[in-house]
């Protein structure tokens, strides 16, 4: 008897402790084709997760956060946001999220003057590192700092060390709003997966034939989206630098004391 008494104790507590489990698969509306690698989190709160190829997660929100929003978001599809003890009350766990069209902006074409440029951090001192932690939704990346109109053509991440086989992950575009506060410009993902003999001292990202153009100030980020297993990666860094990072997805941003060396090539006009 004192066993059993015991054990409901622990698992009690443990029940306290870690809330409500949920899980489901994220589908696209009307029908059954998954979703892969959607942001799914508490908004402003550094509790989320990405799911996996399949569409398929698994999330553990305690009873703080049940008063909170859900959000499950994925480039080119809306949004989908829910209070959390509604979801656990009403909902299987299967999300369906409805693809999302994008306007098309009216291109004027007329002469104008152009200068190659190159924005963010293009340090390769490997004496100053930042590693990245292997959680899936977490984030980093660098504000690129331009007054004028910018054409995207190259990504270059500098390296210090890779120690998985293989890495994989995601490449964010943001415009930004207020501080700290940044929208994705991407209708769709960048993915990037590459061998540890490929990466060597940096990766380069053609974005060429995705047309990008932003306006003002982007960000930038790298974005773990599947568990890598056992291992690291760090970039290069600064120290007279700073960086954006978030813990999951939908996240609240904050700022790093270091930058991390990721740079973009540009098209900007004079």
């Amino acid at each position: 008897m004192k066993f059993i008494i015991i054990l409901f104790l622990v698992v009690g507590s443990n029940g306290l402790l870690y809330g409500q489990t949920i899980s489901g698969t994220v589908f696209e509306k009307d029908s059954e084709t998954s979703i892969e690698y959607v942001n799914i989190g508490i908004f402003g709160k550094n509790i989320g997760t990405v799911s996996d190829q399949n569409g398929k997660y698994t999330l553990q929100i305690k009873p703080d956060y049940f008063n909170d929003t859900l959000v499950f978001s994925c480039i080119g599809y809306q949004s989908y946001s829910v209070k959390v003890s509604d979801f656990i009350n009403l909902n299987n766990g299967n999300v369906r999220l409805e693809k999302r069209s994008y306007d098309i902006t009216e291109v004027v074409v007329r002469p104008k003057k152009i200068k190659q440029k190159t924005l963010g951090i293009t340090t390769k001192n490997k004496s100053i590192v930042a590693c990245i932690q292997n959680s899936k939704g977490y984030e980093l990346g660098v504000l690129m700092s331009n007054k004028t109109t910018s054409f995207l053509k190259e990504v270059t991440i500098n390296v210090k060390a890779c120690t998985y086989d293989t890495i994989f992950f995601r490449i964010n575009i943001y415009k930004t709003h207020e501080k700290k506060q940044f929208e994705n410009i991407l209708s769709n993902p960048i993915y990037v997966s590459l061998s540890k003999q490929e990466i060597k001292d940096k990766i380069t990202i053609d974005l060429r034939s995705l047309n990008l153009v932003v306006e003002g100030d982007f960000l930038v980020s790298f974005e773990y989206i599947k568990d890598l297993g056992p291992g690291s990666f760090c970039f290069c860094a600064s120290l007279f630098h700073k960086s954006y990072g978030r813990g999951t997805s939908q996240g609240t941003w904050d700022t790093w004391p270091v930058g991390i060396s990721i740079s973009v090539d540009v098209d900007v006009e004079r």
